[in-house]
């Protein structure tokens, strides 16, 4: 084994520890929660994305922290989409559990490989002339305040808009204090 490789090794062996919590490691999920089997995908609310993404696995079953796949929410105005290289860290390992896990996870890493990552579709749309700093949403309001706008992403088989800029302007969504 090179220097490298070893450093390597032990990279991917604490980003996994930070990643993923003691129980989902062991293969039990901390919150009890279970994502369903998904076996007929045309049903499911959201775009069709190139690879079939499951926040509700990785957020909601294995408790995977929003902001470890979306590190740049809290210092730039875009959440940002996580680099293939995010992915890759964890499905270099990882290799899924049913065929169709195994078939998506091939393209995770396919796309490392080739250095071609996913051209994604745009979920979550404002109109052009509207900049939303999310930054400055998430230290105010914190991490948790997410779903107000995403809704609850970590029960989501594949993410869909909730909700609209108008909907979320209305008087009654928002406490007297302004939160």
């Amino acid at each position: 084994m090179t220097k490298r490789s070893g450093r390597v090794g032990a990279g991917v062996a604490i980003a996994l520890s930070i990643a993923f919590p003691a129980a989902a490691q062991t293969g039990q999920s901390a919150s009890g929660y279970k994502a369903p089997v998904i076996s007929d995908t045309g049903r499911l609310e959201g775009p069709r994305q190139p690879i079939f993404f499951r926040h509700d696995i990785h957020a909601g079953q294995d408790q995977i922290p929003c902001l470890y796949c979306h590190s740049t929410v809290t210092i730039s105005s875009e959440p940002g989409i996580p680099a293939v290289q995010t992915c890759f860290g964890c499905h270099q390992m990882i290799g899924g559990s049913t065929e169709s896990h195994k078939a998506e996870i091939k393209k995770v890493r396919d796309a490392w490989a080739n250095k071609q990552p996913p051209v994604w579709t745009r979920v979550h749309a404002l109109p052009g002339f509207v900049r939303f700093p999310h930054q400055r949403h998430i230290k105010i309001l914190g991490t948790e305040s997410c779903s107000t706008c995403h809704g609850e992403v970590n029960r989501m088989p594949q993410v869909y808009q909730v909700a609209t800029l108008v909907s979320l302007l209305r008087p009654d969504r928002w406490t007297a204090d302004g939160s």
